[in-house]
């Protein structure tokens, strides 16, 4: 059994994983953190990480930006595997899990959905095949309440198809603003924004007559709780270092 502390806990991505573990045998929600700290549970919800008085196994972060920090000092200090499954993260957010990844496993993503890691690898099968001939653009769409555009999981896709061109490629983020024909060595990545969309990701290969495209379309933010929790299994008996999908792929 493994034992979970969940960050963002009152948010709604942390009451989703609270109702799926609740029905696994092999995890249970120990305790949360939030700074809201409402209880609706049956596990206690702290506003810091000062307070906990348990000892969880893997913590799992589905909160904000802003907690990184604290969560991945508590994590080292406490030398506790941490999921981060938090959106919005900049260079320096990743700088700091690479840090902390030298002293405790981290399993990091910018999306938790095997379907979504199953199209990175598609893509980048696929740009071996066609990169010379086509221009590759990406679209993603989520809903209105979503802060950061292009997702991170937009950026996932273009860096694995980048990693195949020998990260070679531009990224293009405003075409609209310029007046010039489109370059060769250039990915070109578009954000929507509407309604309560979960998420769309569409990678599109345009060559002369021809257009191949390749999409994923989650129609539940379950799909990321169950890959959260699947991580935070995996990881308690992994040594120090950074983790992602593949790996967790690759395990079962």
């Amino acid at each position: 059994m493994v034992k979970l502390l969940l960050v963002g806990a009152c948010g709604h991505m942390g009451k989703v994983i609270a109702n799926i573990v609740d029905n696994r045998d092999d995890s249970e929600v120990v305790c949360g953190v939030d700074k809201f700290g409402d209880k609706y549970a049956d596990f206690p919800i702290y506003k810091d990480f000062s307070n906990i008085n348990e000892n969880p196994d893997v913590i799992i972060d589905f909160s904000h930006p802003s907690a990184l920090k604290d969560l991945l000092d508590y994590a080292v200090n406490k030398k506790i595997p941490a999921v981060i499954a938090t959106t919005g993260l900049c260079e320096e957010h990743i700088e700091m899990i690479n840090t902390a990844s030298k002293q405790i496993p981290v399993f990091f993503t910018y999306n938790m959905s095997l379907g979504v890691n199953l199209l990175a690898e598609l893509a980048k099968k696929a740009t071996n095949v066609l990169s010379h001939d086509f221009d590759i653009e990406i679209v993603e769409a989520h809903h209105n309440q979503k802060i950061d555009a292009p997702s991170g999981t937009a950026l996932m896709l273009a860096d694995a198809i980048n990693e195949e061109l020998d990260n070679s490629y531009n990224y293009e983020y405003d075409r609209h603003s310029k007046s010039e024909k489109r370059p060769k060595k250039e990915i070109g990545l578009h954000a929507i924004r509407g309604g309560t969309i979960v998420g769309e990701h569409e990678i599109i290969f345009a060559g002369r007559d021809e257009v191949i495209k390749l999409s994923h379309s989650a129609r539940s933010k379950e799909i990321f709780a169950v890959g959260a929790v699947n991580a935070a299994v995996y990881l308690k008996n992994q040594d120090k270092g950074i983790y992602n999908m593949s790996d967790l792929l690759s395990a079962k």
